[in-house]
């Protein structure tokens, strides 16, 4: 395993003193009365809780970086040179360019989506805000599916009640949704996540009626944390409204001395967070009810990295419900807003959270049960990725959650219209080497107007870096899908994975790849 640095971390902005570092505190092995830092407990010895979550807030986002013992890396992806499947076994014809990414999920009314794989939740955090025109246009643009995070009403500053304290209107998720679909070209759907503070201020009644969602998300949890969502807010009024809204705000705006603290300079952000849900068979099936009597078409679950307990009753409780898809994301999860501790040390990993689910969706199917469709999640970025995952979790899988892996080209593509603009200095080398107009930078410009036309112009660029994005990945996803002789996303299975060590092996069922098609392999020796 690589070396890991509990007491020190680049998103914390600490780090140790000391080249040699005791394993499983992160404490330096000398440590030196009059050190000037900066190691966590450093930190923490004036800044206090601060030193819980990444920083700056709203300008990052993050990743735990603990290495488990096994990962997705300890699979290799089989490729072949017999046969072919979903496409005739002609050179001529059986090209990687022919391979079809498309795949879909739902019990009934199917969503289609051009390459398996959706972004993750982008609610109410500050980086999703202010990036929201970028992400959402791109995944349009893109065919895939953008779910809309938690607690985009409850922060809204223009939110608007009604008589009963229920949402009247609110210009953020309006701007949202709208955002989403006016490239919606019948590819992909725009989910919106409901929490508890969601339920209570009436979310999802305000985006099925208003709105014509058609799709809501449940929400039980995430890979990046264990508890609420959270953001961080820099002013006292803020603070104020949103404890006023029913949310939890640490530490409490209205005390006298925190209030002191803020004033002085010492208390420079409040954080807003959610509350713990809690769930019950049937309070599940009933919000699942209530949820469809509003007028969704369709109802989604994400659940976060819980032991195999909690996996089993989304699996089941899906399964009965009639969900039309579940979301099931592993540990270490990459946010810009959870606690950095937990991130590292909380929840099952992925690859060994996906393992479970493919087992206990395998044993459900076996009992004569329909499976509802399943996505993974949990630190994917690369079409290898998105292979893996499929296979993994085959027939049952049909695509992964991508967070950050998707953000990141939108804010590129972002800040490249800024630079272009002169800001910050203007293009760096990275990018100048390529040209200095955005059809000489972006490959992808092209094909966007030939789609497009002259509005392509009003494109954000950071819709283009998601788009630009994704053609890598649906590329190489064809690439690796050719190579395991499969034309089609459906065609994927567990056969075309193995693993690299025995220790992988046991975890996920795939064979070692000493072992695997060595029956074969034998019967053909001994012929």
């Amino acid at each position: 395993m690589n070396l890991h640095r509990p007491n020190a971390n680049e998103a914390l902005q600490t780090k140790n003193r000391s080249r040699s570092v005791a394993p499983q505190s992160g404490i330096c092995s000398r440590c030196v009365d009059g050190c000037k830092g900066n190691c966590d407990l450093f930190n923490a010895a004036f800044r206090s809780r601060e030193l819980l979550y990444p920083s700056p807030f709203g300008r990052i986002t993050a990743g735990a970086d603990k290495d488990y013992p096994v990962d997705y890396s300890h699979l290799n992806i089989m490729g072949y040179a017999l046969g072919a499947e979903g496409m005739e076994a002609d050179p001529d014809r059986a090209t990687f360019p022919v391979v079809n990414t498309e795949t879909s999920y739902g019990w009934t009314e199917k969503v289609k989506m051009k390459i398996p794989m959706f972004t993750g939740a982008l609610g109410s955090t500050e980086i999703a805000r202010k990036n929201w025109e970028h992400f959402a246009i791109g995944a349009a643009i893109t065919g895939i599916t953008l779910v809309c995070g938690e607690n985009v009403c409850g922060i809204d500053p223009r939110l608007e009640f009604d008589k009963n304290g229920k949402v009247k209107e609110s210009p953020d998720m309006r701007r949202r949704v709208e955002e989403y679909r006016r490239y919606h070209e019948g590819y992909g759907d725009i989910l919106v996540q409901l929490n508890v503070e969601d339920t209570r201020l009436g979310v999802a009644e305000y985006v099925i009626d208003k709105l014509g969602v058609e799709t809501i998300e449940l929400k039980w949890g995430q890979g990046a944390k264990c508890i609420g969502g959270e953001i961080k807010v820099s002013s006292l009024e803020r603070a104020l409204e949103l404890k006023k809204r029913g949310y939890i705000v640490t530490p409490d705006p209205e005390s006298k001395a925190n209030q002191a603290a803020f004033k002085d300079g010492a208390i420079k952000e409040f954080e807003r967070h959610s509350r713990l849900g809690f769930i019950d068979q049937e309070g599940f099936m009933k919000e699942v009810k209530r949820l469809r009597k509003l007028g969704a078409k369709r109802v989604t679950l994400k659940t976060g990295a819980y032991p195999m307990r909690e996996a089993a009753m989304a699996i089941r409780w899906s399964s009965d419900a009639k969900i039309d898809l579940v979301t099931f994301d592993g540990a270490p999860g990459g946010t810009g807003m959870s606690p950095w501790r937990m991130m590292a040390e909380w929840g099952v990993p992925s690859i060994y959270l996906h393992s479970m689910v493919y087992e206990l969706c395998h044993r459900l199917a076996e009992k004569g049960a329909q499976v509802p469709d399943i996505a993974f999640a949990g630190g994917f970025s690369s079409e290898d990725h998105i292979f893996k995952a499929l296979a993994l979790g085959g027939p049952y899988c049909k695509a992964v959650c991508m967070g950050r892996a998707l953000m990141i080209p939108g804010m590129v593509g972002k800040n490249i219209g800024r630079w272009l603009n002169g800001e910050d200095g203007g293009l760096p080398k990275t990018v100048s080497k390529y040209g200095s107009t955005k059809e000489q930078i972006f490959v992808c410009y092209e094909e966007l107007r030939a789609k497009y036309g002259k509005e392509v112009h009003k494109l954000p660029l950071g819709a283009i870096g998601i788009f630009s994005a994704q053609e890598k990945l649906r590329v190489g996803l064809q690439q690796l899908m050719a190579g395991a002789r499969k034309w089609r996303v459906d065609l994927i299975s567990r056969n075309d994975l193995a693993a690299l060590t025995e220790e992988a092996s046991k975890v996920t069922d795939i064979p070692y790849i000493m072992d695997a098609y060595r029956e074969e392999a034998l019967e053909i020796i001994d012929a």
